[in-house]
Protein backbone atom coordinates (compact mmCIF):
# COMPACT_ATOMS: atom_id res chain seq x y z
CA UNK A 1 0.00 0.00 0.00
CA UNK A 2 1.31 3.09 -0.67
CA UNK A 3 0.76 6.33 1.64
CA UNK A 4 2.51 9.84 1.08
CA UNK A 5 4.58 11.33 3.69
CA UNK A 6 5.00 15.47 4.45
CA UNK A 7 7.56 17.15 2.66
CA UNK A 8 10.71 18.71 4.81
CA UNK A 9 13.69 20.18 4.19
CA UNK A 10 14.90 22.72 1.76
CA UNK A 11 12.84 23.04 -1.94
CA UNK A 12 15.08 20.57 -3.58
CA UNK A 13 15.11 18.01 -0.75
CA UNK A 14 11.42 18.18 -0.94
CA UNK A 15 11.41 17.44 -4.55
CA UNK A 16 13.80 14.61 -4.02
CA UNK A 17 11.15 12.92 -1.47
CA UNK A 18 8.71 13.89 -3.90
CA UNK A 19 10.12 11.77 -6.82
CA UNK A 20 10.89 8.84 -4.69
CA UNK A 21 7.01 8.90 -4.19
CA UNK A 22 6.11 9.04 -7.32
CA UNK A 23 8.69 6.59 -8.38
CA UNK A 24 6.97 4.10 -6.16
CA UNK A 25 3.60 5.29 -7.07
CA UNK A 26 4.39 4.16 -11.23
CA UNK A 27 6.75 1.05 -10.06
CA UNK A 28 5.82 -2.39 -12.22
CA UNK A 29 2.62 0.04 -13.39
CA UNK A 30 3.08 1.18 -17.38
CA UNK A 31 -0.44 2.55 -18.15
CA UNK A 32 -0.71 6.08 -18.82
CA UNK A 33 -3.83 6.97 -17.63
CA UNK A 34 -3.26 5.09 -14.10
CA UNK A 35 -0.27 7.07 -13.36
CA UNK A 36 -0.99 10.36 -14.60
CA UNK A 37 -3.87 10.18 -12.37
CA UNK A 38 -1.67 9.35 -9.45
CA UNK A 39 1.40 11.53 -10.09
CA UNK A 40 -1.95 14.52 -10.40
CA UNK A 41 -2.68 13.80 -7.51
CA UNK A 42 0.15 13.16 -5.57
CA UNK A 43 1.62 16.63 -6.94
CA UNK A 44 -1.44 18.47 -6.48
CA UNK A 45 -1.87 17.34 -2.54
CA UNK A 46 2.26 17.51 -1.85
CA UNK A 47 2.58 20.66 -3.09
CA UNK A 48 1.55 24.20 -2.20
CA UNK A 49 -0.31 26.99 -3.82
CA UNK A 50 -1.33 25.51 -6.72
CA UNK A 51 -5.09 25.38 -8.45
CA UNK A 52 -4.73 22.52 -11.64
CA UNK A 53 -2.08 19.61 -12.19
CA UNK A 54 -2.76 17.07 -15.00
CA UNK A 55 -1.60 15.99 -18.25
CA UNK A 56 -2.45 16.38 -22.17
CA UNK A 57 -2.08 13.95 -24.03
CA UNK A 58 -1.12 14.18 -27.83
CA UNK A 59 -3.39 12.06 -30.30
CA UNK A 60 -1.44 12.95 -33.28
CA UNK A 61 -2.73 15.89 -34.15
CA UNK A 62 -3.11 18.05 -30.78
CA UNK A 63 -3.62 17.84 -27.02
CA UNK A 64 -6.34 16.29 -25.55
CA UNK A 65 -7.04 16.44 -21.25
CA UNK A 66 -6.10 13.14 -19.66
CA UNK A 67 -6.13 12.97 -15.44
CA UNK A 68 -5.60 15.99 -13.59
CA UNK A 69 -6.74 17.73 -10.35
CA UNK A 70 -8.71 21.21 -10.00
CA UNK A 71 -11.33 22.86 -11.64
CA UNK A 72 -12.99 21.24 -15.08
CA UNK A 73 -10.20 22.40 -18.34
CA UNK A 74 -10.10 22.77 -22.02
CA UNK A 75 -10.79 19.62 -23.43
CA UNK A 76 -8.60 20.59 -26.69
CA UNK A 77 -5.28 22.60 -27.17
CA UNK A 78 -4.05 23.30 -30.22
CA UNK A 79 -0.08 22.43 -31.13
CA UNK A 80 0.48 26.26 -31.91
CA UNK A 81 -1.63 27.69 -28.68
CA UNK A 82 -1.15 28.12 -25.57
CA UNK A 83 1.58 26.94 -22.68
CA UNK A 84 1.10 23.75 -23.38
CA UNK A 85 0.95 23.85 -27.13
CA UNK A 86 4.45 25.94 -26.73
CA UNK A 87 5.53 23.25 -24.56
CA UNK A 88 4.86 20.57 -27.01
CA UNK A 89 5.70 22.14 -30.34
CA UNK A 90 9.12 23.16 -28.56
CA UNK A 91 9.93 20.57 -26.91
CA UNK A 92 10.85 22.76 -24.17
CA UNK A 93 9.64 22.81 -20.64
CA UNK A 94 7.71 26.68 -19.95
CA UNK A 95 7.77 28.34 -16.92
CA UNK A 96 5.80 31.32 -17.37
CA UNK A 97 5.71 34.28 -14.14
CA UNK A 98 2.57 35.62 -15.92
CA UNK A 99 0.31 33.89 -18.10
CA UNK A 100 -1.71 36.84 -18.95
CA UNK A 101 1.42 38.50 -20.63
CA UNK A 102 2.21 34.45 -21.99
CA UNK A 103 0.50 35.57 -26.35
CA UNK A 104 -1.88 33.04 -27.14
CA UNK A 105 -2.84 32.01 -23.42
CA UNK A 106 -5.76 29.73 -22.93
CA UNK A 107 -7.56 30.73 -19.65
CA UNK A 108 -9.01 27.74 -19.05
CA UNK A 109 -8.91 28.71 -15.46
CA UNK A 110 -9.64 32.39 -14.85
CA UNK A 111 -7.67 31.63 -11.29
CA UNK A 112 -4.27 30.56 -12.56
CA UNK A 113 -1.45 33.31 -12.79
CA UNK A 114 1.39 31.24 -13.26
CA UNK A 115 2.27 28.01 -15.31
CA UNK A 116 4.77 25.26 -15.64
CA UNK A 117 4.28 22.85 -18.76
CA UNK A 118 6.65 20.04 -19.12
CA UNK A 119 6.48 18.05 -22.58
CA UNK A 120 6.54 14.70 -22.35
CA UNK A 121 8.79 12.62 -25.14
CA UNK A 122 9.23 8.77 -25.03
CA UNK A 123 11.10 7.12 -27.76
CA UNK A 124 11.42 10.71 -29.23
CA UNK A 125 7.72 11.26 -29.98
CA UNK A 126 5.29 13.59 -28.28
CA UNK A 127 3.34 11.74 -25.64
CA UNK A 128 2.06 14.80 -24.22
CA UNK A 129 2.92 17.57 -21.46
CA UNK A 130 2.76 17.83 -17.64
CA UNK A 131 0.62 20.97 -16.70
CA UNK A 132 1.26 22.58 -13.26
CA UNK A 133 -0.92 26.00 -13.25
CA UNK A 134 -0.91 28.33 -9.57
CA UNK A 135 -3.15 31.53 -8.40
CA UNK A 136 0.24 33.15 -7.39
CA UNK A 137 2.23 34.85 -9.49
CA UNK A 138 5.74 33.98 -10.71
CA UNK A 139 5.10 30.80 -8.16
CA UNK A 140 7.58 28.72 -10.30
CA UNK A 141 11.10 28.48 -9.76
CA UNK A 142 14.39 26.74 -11.15
CA UNK A 143 14.02 24.36 -8.30
CA UNK A 144 10.14 24.08 -9.19
CA UNK A 145 11.09 23.02 -13.24
CA UNK A 146 13.87 20.71 -12.01
CA UNK A 147 11.82 18.87 -9.46
CA UNK A 148 9.22 18.42 -11.60
CA UNK A 149 10.66 17.91 -14.76
CA UNK A 150 12.19 15.07 -12.75
CA UNK A 151 8.12 13.97 -11.88
CA UNK A 152 7.48 13.72 -15.65
CA UNK A 153 10.59 11.88 -16.25
CA UNK A 154 9.58 9.24 -13.95
CA UNK A 155 5.80 8.78 -15.80
CA UNK A 156 7.81 8.52 -18.97
CA UNK A 157 10.25 6.27 -17.47
CA UNK A 158 7.07 4.26 -16.67
CA UNK A 159 5.54 4.30 -20.52
CA UNK A 160 6.37 0.43 -22.53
Amino acid sequence: MFTTSTLTGSKPEQYAQLLAQARALVHGESDRIANAANLSALVYHALPQLNWVGFYFFDGTELVVGPFQGLPACVRIPLHKGVCGAAASSGQTQRVEDVNAFPGHIACDSASRSELVVPLFHDGRLVGVFDIDSPVPARFDADDQAGLEAIAGAFVGALK
